[in-house]
């Protein structure tokens, strides 16, 4: 019998780990933490090492770490030349990644590692039972759902037909089986306009120069963060918490995402790799297409793009995470909102003794929710409520 149960080991799921451990609340033997990889922030560094990323778009304050300032300080002793950017002091990747291993090595963490897909959460008298999908089951007093939404890959309507047809030549760039970038055949074509799709852009046009065109609905977007810095205080959070209706909450976050951004570093990269024709940027939608034995043929607007391989870098459902969830929900009777999102109280407790953050936790925590300062935010509510 664990005091508690962590699902998802993830930034969410090592932030709340983390504080447990250091805030006293929870020695490592009595936590566990189950997640489908073989350590901590498996996802995070694979999907981020895939699209080359360099630099956070978060600041140095927001990390896995309880001390605000402990990136910062982590820092300070690194040997990496330029291990922050810009006026927000955003940290690298390596920095970022390196701290959060010491974190993880401080507290342990590896020793409350269990490494298992849930299938099933229910309770049982005064305790949870957490079912893996190897039959084991694990119990616990206190349970934290810290799942995302990254396994629920975003394919756009314009490449449905086009994913079905050619699935060896279009895929999303956060799928679990895709191979090697730089074995792929140019030439090829990345569809999205956010950050993802530049990064992804800028690793590629390095990788082929002259034979990768970024194919995007609009204009670029640019902002500093994917949301106004306001929602991580009570600037946006004060009002937002006095709005009682959790579909004009919803709204809210919807309004306050700035999708398919991009902050001005990343920009002017892009930029750059254009004046030297190394990257193609076509504003559109692939409207129609035409399979070829060796090639694709992508039809945007009046352009006809000749390529081998199609990227997506289109993210992610919005919806719901968890299939075993809805069990959960209905055997619980637990609160939830006409979008299928939890309603929590300000604890991050859907019923007692089960708490969620990340997404699940947005109604209460606002748009920032599935951010590392969303992470935070969580961590610091569940345990100040112990």
């Amino acid at each position: 019998m664990f005091d508690w149960l962590v699902i998802g080991g993830g930034i969410h799921g090592c932030t709340i780990s983390t504080y447990l451990i250091k805030h006293r609340k929870v020695q490592s033997e009595k936590l566990c933490i189950i997640d489908p990889h073989s350590e901590p922030m498996a996802r995070w560094k694979r999907n981020t090492a895939r699209i080359s990323m360099q630099y956070l778009r978060s600041p140095s304050v927001h990390h896995i770490d309880v001390h605000p300032f402990s990136l910062q300080h982590f820092g300070k002793i690194a040997e990496e030349h330029n291990p922050f950017y810009g006026m927000y002091k955003r940290p690298s990747l390596q920095l970022f990644n390196e701290h959060s291993d010491k974190v993880i090595f401080e507290t342990n963490l590896t020793n409350s590692w269990h490494r298992g897909l849930v299938t099933n959460v229910q309770k049982v008298m005064d305790f949870w039972e957490v079912t893996t999908e190897k039959g084991e089951i694990i119990r616990s007093k206190n349970v934290i759902i810290a799942i995302s939404v990254n396994e629920q890959l975003l394919i756009p309507d314009g490449a449905e037909e086009l994913a079905v047809e050619s699935p060896n030549r279009v895929h999303h760039i956060f799928d679990d089986n895709l191979g090697d970038l730089t074995e792929m055949r140019a030439p090829i074509a990345i569809i999205g306009g956010g950050i993802t799709a530049a990064h992804l852009a800028i690793k590629m046009a390095k990788e082929y120069p002259g034979e990768v065109t970024l194919i995007k609905r609009h204009p670029f977007r640019l902002h500093d963060f994917d949301s106004d810095p306001g929602w991580l205080g009570l600037k946006r959070q004060g009002p937002y918490r006095k709005v009682k209706d959790y579909t004009i909450r919803r709204e809210q976050i919807k309004e306050a995402r700035l999708k398919g951004s991009v902050p001005r570093d990343v920009l002017h990269k892009i930029k750059r790799l254009e004046i030297e024709h190394k990257l193609r940027v076509v504003d559109g939608e692939v409207n129609s297409y035409i399979t070829e034995q060796e090639y694709l043929r992508l039809n945007v607007n009046s352009l006809s793009i000749k390529v081998r391989n199609v990227l997506l870098a289109t993210g992610f459902l919005p919806t719901r995470p968890g299939e075993w969830v809805e069990k959960l929900i209905e055997a619980e009777n637990l609160s939830c909102a006409n979008c299928g999102y939890p309603i929590v109280n300000k604890d991050l407790e859907w019923c007692p003794h089960l708490y969620v953050m990340g997404p699940l936790a947005e109604l209460e925590i606002g748009p920032i929710a599935r951010n590392v300062s969303g992470a935070r935010q969580a961590a610091e509510r569940i345990v100040s409520s112990l």
